[in-house]
């Protein structure tokens, strides 16, 4: 993976190096006149433009091709992400290959609703933030289909709302840039098998066409953890000298299931075992967008794309019933007894039933619900549903201008986008019991209101949530060159957001209903300067300001007396505020003759009221609020280049993410909480200077790849993370001690080695190998604290510790999202 840094100043928008034909032209006018190439922003986000001249530095912007895509061997997008691109990590919480979480700086780009989002991606000017959580589905985004990549840092406004630490901007092929027709199959381990299929081409009279389709399966390292991915991508469009038209169709069609984090103890019996099954998520995804641009002049550049994308998600998860953690739920009584007796059941405990005796209790939950009495406490297993609609559209408008002022040459952008979303989200919950292999087996009861539990609460996990979001957005830019040495850039963007949420459960407004209207505007400015003092040597220095509002699901699970379950139930709340950052970004490059290139960076971004979501439990409730400030700042170094046959480089980061306020927040499974008795629910206090759970401090990658002639390629790369604290940890003082906290609260470092190589039997067919984790290193990738409902034989354990003032305490443990194991995967492609 080559580092390229790119020019207009510190927060200017770059995109991939090939321009399309209407913006190589104006740069062809604008060379000729000695001015700078233009940006041009379509959508959110920027449309290809060339690569502006090396000694008009800006941002660390780093850049990929669809042939060092390819090269890596990586699965998908995030998987590239991962591997080479620098202070990139990944969490791999739901532990399935598409559904990562993928940070940057410590901003994350996730799948997972109630993970803090500070990342957006593009696909071609298109939004790929869900609206519902502002979440990014992976499995959603053909890699094939993928012509370059652009990860630019920082909270640049240009970039629209979300765009916190950074925004990914993906570009997809063409029939022009990518014409012909190849054929990819794959074979791996854990059955893991693929076709992929692409071809491109375009004619005389300005068509041009590109379409590509891939089916994926596999069974998964874990236990019963099946994917199955389809993609269908093409593209049609039409070009001449000065217009470039194209409308792109996309479809998927996935069912993913990702059994998520595995208690320490359990994990150290069986390394592929999981807690509880199915994590099924299915999702399925039709997307078009139209995009253009016109050349009226040398001058002046018209561009603009209309857009429609269409989600719905289905989940099916299998959890224990935390509830019945403190209940007895082994020996049924005598009216149970008879309750089953009286419906033809046998073989139900008469007397003496307990935890040693009785692994998987099941009887006291059958009885309680043929008696309608409190199955919520009694069972011990409970399946959640969800189901899913969005629907977005938006469109959007910008002329890019030269001209010269007062000794100066401005490149000037403005223009002005609409972004419209309606979401639907349902879930049920209904009650169960534990089985053998860590399935939950239903019962004829659901968590919906008709049952109070031991407190007088009713016992319901039902949502049925709409919401409409709006943004209207206006933004502008001008990158000033001076001289030749010497560029500024000033740029800005306004966003006006309304979110109207709808509650079909308790409409009306009012307590325990989810009825709101909120608005939210702001406008965030950015400022850099670029200069190269001496030729191949380079400085930059930028401000900017990025914001995100709160979506419909934080809005709507944010009440810290009503906890609500991820991604499951929601409760009323109390309103939010939007997310602002600064970033402030600094650093020099160059160049040592023609074999490398070096740069070096340091940023410090603040953000203000972050939303975090405070997790009560490992199994997923807890509720959104505001935190008064938190940190990211960090120092970048890279190295990278070419000598001979030899392609190698580094990259290394230094990251220290921080909350810089003090706030309380739930700390039950945390040892340093202030519970009446160790096991028992409690608070912690997280002061100024805590680190940010799930942030390493250092990310280090290297790689070395030798090319043997034009027969074949052999590549080592290493990714090693050092260690991060556990979610539920946010003060960094848990410990293990006693039987009530197990593990130390924070996944260990580690480092993964991967190995690959590519032969070309014939100037069509090649063969290319990839072994994954080579040195079959087991490691995690993330943790969390949350009670345990088992012992250390993998047997269900409810009321595991003596009461205290009539209490019953939890055993509460560390919980991993464990990295796969070493995998081979082989393939063929066949190029035509």
């Amino acid at each position: 993976m080559k580092l390229t840094l790119l020019a207009a100043a510190a927060m200017a928008l770059c995109q991939a190096q090939a321009a399309e034909p209407a913006a190589a032209s104006l740069a062809a006018n604008l060379a000729a006149s000695g001015d700078l190439p233009t940006v041009i922003i379509t959508g959110s986000m920027p449309l290809p433009t060339v690569e502006q001249p090396r000694d008009a530095l800006a941002a660390p912007v780093q850049t990929a091709s669809a042939q060092q895509i390819a090269a890596s061997g990586a699965l998908d997008i995030s998987a590239f992400l991962r591997r080479n691109l620098g202070s990139v990590y990944v969490n791999e919480v739901q532990n399935n290959p598409f559904q990562p979480d993928v940070s940057y700086r410590g901003y994350t780009a996730s799948p997972l609703l109630g993970t803090p989002q500070g990342l957006s991606v593009y696909l071609d000017g298109m939004r790929l933030n869900q609206p519902f959580g502002d979440v990014v589905s992976w499995d959603l985004i053909p890699r094939l289909a993928i012509a370059s990549l652009t990860l630019m840092p920082g909270s640049n406004p240009l970039f629209g709302l979300n765009t916190l630490g950074g925004a990914l901007a993906l570009q997809t092929k063409d029939g022009k840039s990518h014409p012909g027709t190849a054929v990819e199959a794959r074979l791996g381990s854990d059955q893991r098998r693929a076709v992929e299929v692409e071809h491109g081409g375009s004619n005389a009279q300005g068509w041009h066409w590109y379409v590509t389709g891939n089916r994926f399966k596999e069974v998964g390292w874990r236990d019963d953890s099946p994917s199955d991915v389809r993609q269908v991508f093409g593209k049609l469009g039409w070009g001449d000298a000065r217009t470039d038209i194209a409308v792109t169709v996309a479809h998927a069609d996935n069912a993913l299931t990702g059994n998520g984090l595995q208690e320490q103890r359990l994990l150290a019996r069986d390394y592929r075992s999981v807690y509880t099954k199915p994590d099924l998520t299915e999702n399925r995804s039709t997307l078009l967008n139209l995009t253009g641009k016109h050349q009226a002049n040398a001058a002046l550049l018209w561009s603009g794309n209309v857009y429609y994308r269409k989600i719905d998600t289905h989940t099916f998860n299998g959890d224990l019933n935390d509830e019945s953690l403190d209940q007895s739920v082994y020996q049924p009584g005598a009216a149970e007894r008879a309750a089953l007796a009286a419906a033809g059941y046998t073989g139900f405990p008469a007397s003496g039933a307990n935890a040693s005796n009785t692994p998987l209790p099941k009887w006291r939950c059958i009885a309680n619900v043929l008696l309608n009495d409190e199955p919520a406490e009694k069972c011990n297993g409970m399946i959640n549903r969800s189901h899913t609609e969005q629907e977005n559209y938006g469109f959007s408008g910008q002329f890019t201008a030269l001209a010269d002022v007062a000794r100066a040459r401005h490149t000037v952008t403005a223009g002005a986008a609409f972004d419209a979303s309606h979401a639907t989200f349902r879930q049920t919950s209904q009650f169960g019991y534990l089985n053998p292999d860590r399935g939950i087996t239903p019962v004829d009861f659901f968590a919906d209101g008709t049952q109070i539990d031991d407190d007088g609460t009713p016992v319901d996990n039902r949502v049925d949530l709409s919401g409409r979001m709006r943004t209207w957005s206006v933004y502008a830019s001008d990158s000033i060159a001076f001289k030749q040495d010497l560029t500024l850039t000033i740029s800005g963007r306004y966003n006006r957001s309304t979110v109207r949420n709808r509650d079909a459960i308790t409409p009306g407004g009012g307590s325990g209903s989810l009825d709101g209207d909120h608005r939210f505007s702001r406008f965030n400015p950015a400022i850099g300067l670029a200069y190269a003092p001496a030729s191949g040597v380079s400085a930059y220095l930028g401000y900017n300001e990025g914001s995100r509002t709160p979506t419909a699901i934080e809005l709507g699970c944010a009440d810290p007396d009503n906890p609500c379950r991820l991604p499951n139930a929601m409760a009323g709340d109390p309103p939010l505020k939007q997310v602002v950052t600064k970033t402030w970004e600094a650093g020099v490059r160059g160049q040592w003759g023609e074999v490398a290139r070096w740069s070096a960076g340091m940023f410090r971004a603040e953000n203000h009221d972050d939303i975090l979501f405070v997790a009560d439990n490992q199994a997923g409730f807890g509720y959104f609020k505001n935190f008064g400030k938190t940190r990211h700042q960090g120092v970048e170094l890279a190295l990278d280049g070419k000598a001979g046959a030899l392609d190698f480089g580094v990259n290394y980061t230094w990251l220290q993410a921080t909350y810089q306020s003090r706030e309380t927040v739930n700390g039950s499974a945390n040892s340093s909480s202030d519970a009446e008795a160790p096991g028992l629910e409690g608070n912690i206090v997280i002061t100024p200077g805590k680190r940010i759970p799930l942030t390493p401090s250092h990310i280090l990658k290297a790689h070395v790849e030798v090319q043997g002639g034009r027969d074949w390629t052999v590549g080592l790369a290493m990714t090693a993370v050092s260690s991060s604290y556990a979610r539920g940890n946010e003060n960094n003082a848990h410990q293990a001690g006693g039987p009530a906290y197990l593990g130390a609260g924070k996944s260990g470092g580690y480092a993964v080695v991967e190995l690959n190589g590519k032969y070309q039997l014939t100037r069509q067919l090649s063969v290319f190998a990839q072994v994954n984790n080579l040195f079959d290193r087991h490691y995690a990738t993330a943790a969390q604290l949350g009670a345990t409902g088992f012992d250390a034989n993998g047997n269900f354990s409810a009321r595991p510790l003596p009461a205290v003032n009539g209490e019953y305490p939890m055993v509460n443990a560390t919980f991993y999202a464990a990295g796969a194991p070493r995998s081979v995967n082989v393939g063929l492609r066949y190029v035509f």
